[in-house]
């Protein structure tokens, strides 16, 4: 899986003039929790961007005063303003406590549906999931092959070893749905076997 290192330090002040002077320096200030103990650090905000400017599900090794600390970014906060990033929440993987994560979806094969002529429609980018540490993967792939025309996948579908999906079963991730094209071509195929069979008719009367 994708790690991106972070060199920290840790932070003495945490009152407002303590953040302001830190950002001033481009320093984003952080939370390291959900070991065995609450780390206040800070970090260049450049640090941060191959972690939070990605689709992709990532760790974070996050160095703070000789130790090294296994994380998975959990929050974030920008500025209204300047859309700067201003804090960062990060959870510690401790390998025996399972926890919750957000994991982006990788959709393979080539769908039947549109092989058919149908328009392949992608509901859900990610899916909500509790798991050990040991378990978590950079995505979650998912079939399509299988999906006919006007069908769909839903999260209940989706059959993964070791996760726990949180997300309502019932809601599709994704669905094939007919094109306008493909809407006419049948109305006109409808159309052309009526025409036929209308002169059959009348020439049975005759």
């Amino acid at each position: 899986m994708k790690t991106v290192t972070i060199e920290g330090q840790l932070r003495t002040g945490t009152g407002k003039s303590a953040t302001r002077q830190l950002r001033s320096q481009d320093m984003v200030p952080g939370v390291i929790y959900g070991g065995a103990k609450v780390i206040s650090f800070a970090a260049p905000a450049v640090a941060f961007k191959p972690l939070v400017y990605t689709p992709d599900f990532q760790l974070a090794n996050i160095k703070v005063d000789g130790e090294t600390y296994v994380c998975i970014l959990k929050d974030l906060q920008f500025d209204k303003v300047t859309d700067r990033l201003n804090h960062v929440d990060m959870l510690e993987l401790v390998e025996d406590k399972k926890i919750s994560a957000t994991i982006p979806l990788k959709y393979t094969g080539a769908s039947i549906g549109v092989k058919s002529g149908g328009k392949l429609v992608i509901k859900m980018k990610s899916l909500n999931i509790k798991t050990l540490p040991k378990y978590l993967r950079e995505n979650i792939e998912v079939d399509i092959t299988n999906l006919e025309l006007n069908g769909n996948i839903r999260v209940e579908d989706v059959k993964i070893e070791h996760y726990e999906i949180l997300n309502s079963p019932r809601i599709p991730m994704a669905s094939v749905t007919m094109t306008r094209q493909l809407k006419q071509e049948e109305a006109s195929a409808g159309t052309a076997k009526g025409g036929k069979a209308a002169p059959a008719k009348g020439g049975a009367k005759k």
